[in-house]
């Protein structure tokens, strides 16, 4: 399959699927989360809003990649999490509640908060924010159509027929991370002859992005005095974005491939360390509580 009918077409029905595999397990009680851990939502979504882009710019000032793979890396850390964090909050035994609260929240805020943050970035980076122009209509209009929309359809199908919600959630979920998977391979096979020197640009900033963010997610929250799991629960949330929400931008708002690499090498180290994260705070004597 060519890349350009995989950023084209596969992946906006990726991200469109994921938003609506979120929507088939979500109902308006849930957002009352809101109010139950006002704290622990607070919490998160301040980790995720200003401490997650501080330490990708101090990333990028660590290890001083490209323009394009540091602006790719940047776009990612101001996206929301997504089905992977939800998943690995899950098999890691953190409050899932909480996960899914602020992947919702952070998700329906992201169509202004991206653009802008992205400017921002452009202009911090660039010292003028005219190399690269990300369009704040186009971005606002594209990541509500597929925030919006799926998640109200599958809210929607949730509360017209809950039992068909419940046997296609699991299914849209793997069905989701597969596309991401077939989009990434796309991504790095049309680079294939760059690879090497993108994982060695970019592979650290990323890694160390994906690793800090998390121990600084879970340190705040715990800073905070909130419980174990829902500590783990902001770790998580803060250290694994949504990939397929960055490359959508990169690959197919701003159509520039190699900004697309950062998050496409990002995509692949955090099902790692998410697992290597989720084992550690598991074996603290605090989760035996």
């Amino acid at each position: 399959m060519e890349v350009g009918i995989l950023i084209k077409i596969v992946l906006p029905l990726s991200l469109f699927i994921i938003m609506l595999g979120m929507g088939l397990s979500l109902t308006v009680e849930d957002f009352k989360r809101v109010l139950q851990y006002p704290k622990a939502v607070a919490v998160g979504i301040s980790c995720q809003m200003l401490l997650l882009p501080l330490v990708g710019l101090l990333a990028i000032k660590t290890f001083n990649p490209s323009l394009e793979l540091s602006m790719g890396l940047m776009i990612l850390a101001f996206c929301p999490g997504g089905t992977t964090s939800n998943l690995i909050s899950y098999l890691a035994k953190a409050d899932l509640a909480l996960s899914v609260t602020l992947t919702v929240i952070v998700s329906i805020l992201s169509p202004i908060t991206i653009p802008l943050f992205t400017k921002y970035a452009f202009t911090f980076l660039t010292g003028t924010g005219r190399i690269i122009e990300l369009p704040f209509l186009k971005t606002f209009i594209t990541l509500s159509a597929i925030t919006f929309i799926p998640v109200a359809i599958g809210m929607l199908i949730n509360k017209k027929v809950p039992s068909f919600a419940k046997k296609c959630e699991t299914p849209v979920k793997v069905l989701s991370i597969l596309f991401l998977m077939v989009i990434i391979a796309g991504i790095l096979q049309q680079n294939w002859d760059n690879l090497p020197r993108f994982f060695k640009e970019i592979g650290p900033a990323a890694l160390t992005l994906n690793s800090v963010s998390m121990v600084v997610g879970f340190s705040v929250a715990k800073f905070f005095r909130l419980n174990h799991r829902q500590s783990q629960a902001i770790g998580i949330e803060v250290g694994i974005q949504n990939g397929t929400t960055a490359l959508l931008i990169t690959g197919s708002i701003l159509a520039n491939s190699e900004m697309s690499i950062a998050p496409s090498i990002y995509s692949i180290l955090m099902f790692g360390t998410g697992a290597i994260f989720g084992i550690v705070t598991n074996k603290m004597p605090a989760a035996k509580e």
